[in-house]
């Protein structure tokens, strides 16, 4: 029975599609005419500068600038009341304590072993205590003093201006 129904309905469509009224009933195409172009759109073209950037600063390590070495032990004094030795003699920040040197130098501890030996720039946190208990009067060069310093020469500006450094 379905098939039947099924003929008789295309039976119908193909005699409807020689009739005026068939052109009224189909909706879209018309066969023989040629479909029209697809219309593309496409975004506008936005040209953006190119983007310049300038490579990183070189990054530079400036090693501290360390006392003048120690070639021998110099004559030292006991900083009064404190387990702690300073030297008169010498021309800059210099402390003995538990066998070790210790020197105040351009803002920044320093420590050697022994004299001969090379400074090695510390943390203030591993200076002991004793030595940062050093009265500012047994400095040569005081704490924060060491700014005004030329650090060219290395010798306070008064001194250089009279030829001593």
């Amino acid at each position: 029975m379905q098939i039947r129904m099924l003929a008789l309905t295309a039976v119908s469509v193909l005699a409807l599609a020689g009739s005026a009224e068939a052109d009224s009933v189909r909706i879209g195409v018309k066969i023989g005419v040629p479909a029209p172009p697809p219309v593309v759109v496409t975004p506008p073209v936005v040209v953006t500068p190119p983007v310049v950037v300038a490579p990183p600063a070189p990054v530079v390590v400036v090693p501290p600038v360390a006392p003048p070495v120690i070639v021998r032990a110099p004559q030292l004094v006991v900083v009064p009341g404190s387990p702690v030795f300073y030297a008169p003699g010498v021309e800059m920040n210099f402390f003995a304590y538990g066998g070790r040197y210790y020197s105040f130098h351009h803002d920044r501890w320093f420590v050697a072993p022994r004299p001969g030996a090379p400074w090695v720039a510390i943390a203030p946190g591993r200076v002991p205590q004793p030595v940062l208990g050093v009265p500012v009067a047994y400095y040569k060069v005081p704490p924060g003093h060491a700014k005004k310093i030329d650090r060219g020469h290395g010798c306070p500006p008064g001194l250089a201006k009279q030829g001593r450094c």
